[in-house]
């Protein structure tokens, strides 16, 4: 092979050599430092040994309803080592979800900040999301009972002087960024994408029911309409008590449901009289059902300031978007249960003011 030839090739050599791609390390350096460097180590840890009010603040539950959520979701959230690496633990899978949901953060933060992939972040944050949806619904969000309901009403009498009321019910629209290919079918009356939450509420400020994931075009009572607590209300399936006579007088009137303007009137659901003319008992009706129906307007507020993720569009797909709001109600009836109430999740919620005397748990 003359020299000619040899330089030739050394040349394509040396050409092949500087294209060609680098292989990938199969874990990134800022994701090998988890262990050491991830804030379940730097910040979780720490804050759980010396500091509960701070943990308060950073998972939005105390140190005793973290481990009761933990103990309940471990095993199906455990999975196996495996040759190439140690499985993430239910521990710090449930720290990274909540962190999510608390703080409003995005997934590109949760790769910087806990030390995983984005997509890892991901996959994380829906199957906790999942997990305790499933495990936790049928505690934190039960089908009401005959007693339940009798409860339900008597809170709303003792606490709005509306009688016979089964819960205050309300739609809100959750922000999302728009999903290809939908056209205006997320489109919401305020002109921006979201998904519906149809809700009722007790006086006490938790969910009774929930139903999330219709179209943001929809209207509350299209939302209400197509529940499956209409269709339990129509088909009398649902546990509502026998008319029963209103308090001080003779007059029986059904138990009922109340909602805004935008709810159709109907024997189980009540909507304050339209007009402006009204009659002096017109009035006074329209300011109890006000009264009654606050309440789960201000429980949307509570919501959405607890678990602030709530606040801005969220990046993801629709379905992830669903099992996301459903997590946020479930974990609402449950820090509410066992925690109360905290003065910066609900002093910012226009309604609260008269019951903060009585009603808020201090933590």
């Amino acid at each position: 092979m003359d020299p000619a030839h040899v330089f030739v090739f050394g040349v394509m050599g040396y050409l092949y050599l500087k294209r060609k791609r680098k292989r990938r390390t199969w874990v990134h350096e800022i994701n090998a430092a988890r262990p050491t460097h991830g804030h379940f180590v730097t910040l979780y840890r720490p804050l759980r040994e010396r500091d509960p009010v701070k943990f308060f603040n950073y998972m939005r539950m105390s140190i005793a309803s973290f481990d009761e959520l933990l103990s309940r979701v471990r095993e199906p959230l455990t999975k196996r080592d495996t040759n190439m690496r140690p499985a993430i633990p239910p521990e710090e899978m449930i720290v990274i979800t909540l962190r999510y949901l608390a703080s409003g953060c995005s997934l590109k933060d949760l790769h910087y900040s806990f030390r995983v992939g984005r997509s890892t972040a991901g996959e994380i944050v829906r199957k906790v999301c999942q997990t305790i949806w499933e495990t936790m619904k049928g505690e934190c969000l039960p089908r009401p009972t005959h007693t339940a309901c009798l409860e339900i009403a008597a809170g709303f009498w003792e606490r709005a002087n509306f009688p016979n009321c089964l819960g205050a019910v309300d739609g809100k629209h959750v922000r999302i960024v728009k999903p290809p290919h939908s056209g205006s079918l997320y489109q919401n009356y305020k002109h921006y994408f979201s998904i519906g939450l149809l809700a009722v509420s007790d006086a006490n400020y938790s969910f009774v029911y929930v139903d999330v994931g219709s179209y943001g075009k929809d209207s509350d009572s299209t939302l209400f309409r197509n529940s499956t607590l209409w269709n339990e209300i129509e088909s009398g399936t649902l546990n509502i008590p026998r008319a029963a006579p209103l308090p001080g007088s003779d007059v029986t009137v059904p138990y009922a449901f109340v909602g805004d303007e935008a709810f159709g009137l109907s024997t189980h659901l009540l909507r304050p009289y339209s007009g402006t003319h009204l009659t002096v008992k017109k009035r006074v009706f329209n300011y109890r059902l006000s009264r009654a129906r606050r309440y789960v307007e201000c429980t949307f507020g509570i919501l959405t300031n607890k678990w602030r993720i709530l606040h801005r569009p969220l990046d993801v797909n629709v379905d992830f978007c669903v099992d996301i709001v459903k997590c946020c109600c479930i974990l609402h009836n449950y820090v509410r249960a066992r925690d109360g109430f905290n003065f910066d999740d609900t002093l910012t919620v226009v309604g609260l003011e008269d019951d903060v005397n009585y009603d808020i748990i201090a933590v």
